[in-house]
């Protein structure tokens, strides 16, 4: 027996010699991921500290003044908010009945692979380029054939909200589609056959089988695609977006004893992420707006973590009622 031992032992040292190399190389990886966490947090705990001193509600609410070195960024919020709601318009409903298409109606078909490697190329295009698709396609050619039919003189044709949040809708779809059909996908085929064999079209399966079972990594996907979208800069550099405006993007319906305020598409924005971009490169005396700097950039990564933790909680309770549902 003791000899028994003594050999497994001396093996055992043997496997742990051989595998020195793989000890180095995890050894190494958890070393430089420490690192990358505390260069991350380093700069995350700078930033938040400079730009604690600086949020409140006036900050939150106020417009600019004294050449953006005092007041708040109210319209850079409002006008981040009013961009990114009429881009939910205009790429959620797109995204998914392309992926639904993609993945349930033509997954058979010769050209399937074409469209799927087509989305994941657009989803490698740099931003800079869909700002420039978005000047000459939605500005240059559709805003100006729609004020020459409707005779509008210069409403479309020019850049504005409408424009940059169609552009950036642009921008998220490959996401939003991508994420989509991989959370179809994660649905099994054995349900949908059962399904058909009940009796069900194809359009009833997807609606009340197979959608409700790939929500929670739809919602995932059309959350994360907002929070990339408002921390995108260069597709909005062309479209709109003002260096200083102090009054909001919107628009006041008059109904005699109360006015209904509305985001006006067919007018120029603030933006938090361009914001940050003209304080710390194009600002007279950028020191001065420093303070202003962290606290914008604060904000932003707020409104990040904040769409991000909306995310993970909707997926969280939609899979927590999926189960239960699974489970009776």
């Amino acid at each position: 027996m003791k000899l028994k031992s003594i050999k497994l032992s001396s093996e055992l040292l043997k496997e742990k010699h051989k595998d020195l190399p793989g000890r180095i190389a995890i050894m190494i990886i958890s070393a430089l991921s420490v690192l990358i966490l505390a260069a991350l947090s380093s700069v995350l705990i700078k930033i938040f500290i400079e730009g604690a001193s600086v949020i409140n509600l006036n900050f939150l609410s106020e417009t600019p003044r004294n050449s953006m070195t005092e007041g708040g960024i109210g319209p850079a919020i409002i006008g981040t908010l009013s961009v990114s709601f009429i881009m939910i318009i205009f790429a959620v409903p797109m995204g998914i009945f392309s992926a639904i298409y993609i993945h349930e109606y033509a997954r058979e078909k010769w050209y399937s692979r074409i469209l799927k490697l087509s989305v994941n190329n657009l989803a490698g295009v740099p931003s800079i380029v869909f700002g420039l698709f978005g000047l000459g396609f939605f500005v240059l050619i559709v805003g100006k054939f729609l004020d020459e039919i409707m005779d509008t003189g210069l409403l479309f044709g020019q850049p504005v909200m409408l424009w940059a949040s169609a552009t950036l809708a642009v921008l998220v779809l490959p996401t939003i589609i991508l994420t989509t059909i991989e959370a179809l996908a994660a649905v099994p085929d054995h349900q949908r056959y059962a399904s058909y064999g009940l009796g069900a079209t194809k359009w009833q399966t997807i609606r009340d089988v197979i959608f409700p079972q790939a929500r929670p990594g739809i919602l995932t996907g059309v959350i994360l695609a907002i929070s990339r979208a408002a921390g995108e800069t260069a597709p909005v550099l062309f479209l709109g977006c003002a260096f200083f405006l102090p009054e909001l993007p919107l628009v006041y319906f008059d109904f005699g004893f109360f006015e209904i305020p509305m985001i006006n598409p067919a007018s120029q924005f603030m933006y938090l992420s361009y914001h940050i971009f003209i304080l710390t490169t194009q600002s007279a005396n950028p020191t001065l707006t420093q303070p202003i700097q962290y606290g914008t950039t604060t904000v932003l990564i707020l409104l990040t973590v904040i769409l991000n933790l909306t995310a993970i909680l909707f997926r969280y309770k939609f899979r927590k009622t999926l189960r239960e549902v699974r489970g009776a």
